[in-house]
């Protein structure tokens, strides 16, 4: 099985500074919701892990996160491609759980839910934090110029072997032509 892990804000949509907190603040990048159908069509498997802290600092309610969550399959749905799962990390920075990327708490999930080997598991994320969760369990971290991912790039840092791609669409080319 092919699966491929994408973080969510600054990767399918677009990030804000102070968090996405509704439908209307969810909005799809360019040509994210293609590139999510052409990697379905190509027979991957496509997950999210996504951190969503806004929650514990009160800044949106589950109903709103599922509500943004219901938005992006649907509209995934109309582009031609599927999301088979969503993780998501409800807790703050300071809460010492293990989902929360940088920790690999959703990767190892993800990984067992569909059975698949951690060694070279894919994920495209646009933070440092995004590209450690994968890479502390062995897989392939992928890093996007968009959302946050031209100031992580010029940061440095990187995980040894971090590929770097403009977007998300670049990014599931490369997968879809291995």
């Amino acid at each position: 099985m092919k699966l491929v892990i994408l973080d969510r804000d600054g990767v399918i949509n677009e990030d804000r500074d102070d968090f996405v907190k509704n439908t209307m603040e969810w909005v799809p990048l360019p040509h994210s919701l293609e590139a999510i159908a052409n990697l379905t069509q190509a027979g991957w498997h496509v997950v999210v892990a996504t951190n969503q802290s806004g929650l514990a600092r009160g800044l949106f309610d589950v109903h709103a996160l599922n509500a943004m969550h219901e938005k992006m399959h649907r509209l995934v749905g109309q582009a031609g491609g599927r999301i088979d799962a969503i993780a998501y990390c409800p807790h703050g920075p300071d809460h010492g759980c293990e989902c929360r990327k940088p920790l690999p708490g959703m990767v190892l999930e993800l990984a067992e839910r569909f059975n698949v080997k951690l060694q070279g598991l894919p994920l495209i994320g646009d933070s440092l934090r995004d590209l450690e969760s994968v890479a502390a369990v062995g897989g392939q971290p992928i890093l996007v110029r968009t959302g946050k991912g031209m100031q992580t790039l010029e940061k440095g840092g990187l995980p040894e072997g971090t590929l770097v791609f403009d977007d998300l669409f670049d990014a599931a080319e490369h997968l879809i032509n291995l």
